[in-house]
This record gives C-alpha cells, structure tokens and sequence, in this order.
C-alpha cells in the first residue's frame, strides 16, 4: 500500500537541530512529513524519495572500536589489527603509514604475514554502550581502508601494491587476499548489524584513483576487485541493508566496475563530471551529484532558487534518482537549500510505503 503525501507550506519550517561535529554549527531539521531516514529509505529501495536528499538526510557512524582496529587512528597514531603503524599527518589532518618501510613487499608474502583478527575478541558490546544510532537521520557505517586496495598499499606501499596487480607472478597472490578479506568484511558487517540493528547501511571505502585518471585498468579491475566486491554487496543487500562507495579520485572512467561490483551509490569527487555521470548512469547508480558552482555573496536570492529548480529538473526524476553530493554543499545556502526542497517534494510527490 502506499499513498502520496502533498506538499504543505509549514514544512519549510525549521523545528530542531542537528549538533554540529567537532564545534561545527548546528544542522537545523524542518518539519518534514516523514525522517530524513524514511526518505532515504525510499530513495534506495523505491526509487522515488519524497525530497532531493541532501547530505544532512544521513549520517557516518564512525566508530572508535573500528577507527582503533582496522582505521587510521587518531592524532596520537595506532598500531592495527593487523601490527601496521599509522603515524598522524598535521598537514594533512589524517593518518598514514609511513612511505618508505613496507610491512612486505611481494604480495606472495600475504597468506604467511596476514592473519585476521578474532572478532570475537573484540568487546562490541561496550562499544554498543557508547556508540548510538539515531533513528531520525538514515546510519551508514564508515568501513576507512576497506578490504581491497587501500588495505593491499597499507602493507605494501602504493607503488609495490600496483604492480602486484599486474605482475603475473604476484597477481594471483592479491586474487586470494581479496576473497579471504571479502569473507572477513563479511565477518565485520555481521557484527555491526548484530550489535547495532539499527544501522541502514555500509559505506566501504577503495580509492582507485588520482587526480586525472584510474590507478589500474578495466581488466584488472574486473578480473581481481568485482568479484570481491560484488561478494560483499550481495551479502550485505541479503540483510536487507544498502551499501554506498567511497572512492577517491578521478574514477569516471570504472563507474561501471561499481555497478557490477553491486554498489547502490557512489558520490564522486568533484574532478568528476557528475552531471555526465548522472546522464549516462543514474538509472543504475545513485550518483551524487555536483551543483553548478556560484558565488552566494554575488548572486541574487532569486537566482539561487532559479539554479535550484533547474538542478531538480536535470537530476531528479523516478526511477533515476540523484542526491546532493558531499562535494556539493557549499551550494547549499538557505535560498538554494529551500527551493531545492519544496520544489523536489512537489515534483517528486512522495509515496508512503508500509514496508519501512
């Protein structure tokens, strides 16, 4: 059964706030007919969200267990799960492993070095005490590193990890790592969903690559990384869960990789042609997507709404929806963020779905 929900004029009010992270400012929240996590459900699930959502609509849980164990730490360094130091980068605001000193250097060394963690050893359920999913907004947990490249070039360093995948006597030696950290992601995603029920997604993370073109080719990326992640993607779509792609980098030319690979989503870095992305690929993959930059200081209110309903009218159609991206929210002043919503919720019409 579903039923639309029309448009009425109070909902542009604003009826609580979000607390901004770290000391940031905080997010208001209007008086929508359904939470942001309804309309996020409906996006991935029925194609057809009640509003454009906007990257307030859901949030990363990060977790401090995971951060500390398979992530990059914090401001005082780790040494993960798997015995790798990460040493903090002030410039940078992040972690690394320092270049230059390799936990191995041919890949045939993995199924010796590399032993995966215990999960059960972990103590999920006083992290479970801390760590709260809020039900309002959709919760996608964060999975930095991931299981596939990112996490080869932290045992290797990048260059080493790149040829690994191409040379014929190492290539094999990755194959194997990908599938045996598949089955242990898999691992990872159950515990989340059996101690945080609640979670609606998984963001994994893979950076493929650099400013101006991929890191590997099509072949390699099919014939090592698809399998692996299509793996991951099924199993977590069987819980009934939709799962999202972090991936650096100007990775246009494999969106169709992420297709096939199983993803529901991917919010591509701004080097990208989001609009293009969108054209050719939106009915397969929710592609977030890039408004056209302008200047709020020097444009008019009235032009502000003006770019808001044409970017409704571009991106935003059943079937082959778009969100906001990431990248995209200096666009998103309050004119622009106001008509981008009222304008999308009497596009879209919205439908209410007893399933969720």
């Amino acid at each position: 059964m579903q039923r639309r929900i029309p448009f009425e004029k109070n909902e542009l009010n604003f009826v609580d706030a979000i607390p901004g992270r770290m000391g940031g400012p905080d997010t208001p929240v209007r008086n929508y007919p359904v939470s942001p996590r309804e309309n996020t459900s409906a996006m991935f699930y029925e194609k057809h969200p009640y509003w454009m959502q906007i990257p307030s609509d859901s949030s990363m849980l990060a977790m401090p267990l995971y951060n500390m164990k398979l992530g990059r730490g914090g401001p005082d360094g780790i040494t993960d799960a798997f015995g790798i130091e990460w040493e903090f980068v002030p410039s940078a605001n992040g972690s690394m492993v320092r270049p230059g000193e390799p936990f191995m250097s041919d890949a045939n060394e993995l199924k010796d070095k590399i032993i995966f963690p215990n999960l059960d050893e972990w103590d999920w359920a006083a992290e479970a005490e801390t760590a709260k999913v809020d039900l309002k907004r959709s919760m996608q947990v964060t999975l930095i590193n991931g299981f596939w490249f990112e996490r080869l070039v932290s045992f290797m360093d990048f260059g080493p990890a790149a040829l690994a995948l191409i040379d014929e006597e190492q290539k094999y030696a990755v194959k194997s790592f990908f599938e045996a950290s598949t089955e242990f992601a898999i691992k990872v995603v159950d515990k989340f969903i059996e101690f945080w029920p609640g979670i609606d997604g998984f963001n994994v993370h893979d950076d493929w690559a650099a400013q101006k073109a991929p890191f590997f080719s099509n072949e390699v990326a099919y014939e090592l990384f698809v399998p692996s992640m299509r793996a991951l993607t099924d199993h977590i779509h069987s819980k009934g869960r939709y799962t999202t792609l972090h991936s650096c980098g100007h990775g246009a030319d494999r969106v169709q990789c992420f297709i096939d690979g199983g993803f529901d989503a991917w919010d591509p870095q701004v080097m990208n042609d989001t609009h293009k992305l969108y054209e050719e690929f939106g009915d397969k993959i929710i592609i977030g997507v890039v408004p056209e930059p302008f200047n709020p200081e020097t444009t008019s209110e009235e032009e502000q709404r003006r770019r808001a309903r044409e970017h409704v009218d571009r991106f935003c159609a059943p079937g082959k929806i778009s969100n906001i991206s990431f990248y995209g929210a200096p666009a998103l002043t309050p004119a622009f963020s106001e008509e981008l919503y009222e304008y999308s919720r009497k596009k879209l019409g919205g439908f209410y779905s007893n399933m969720h």
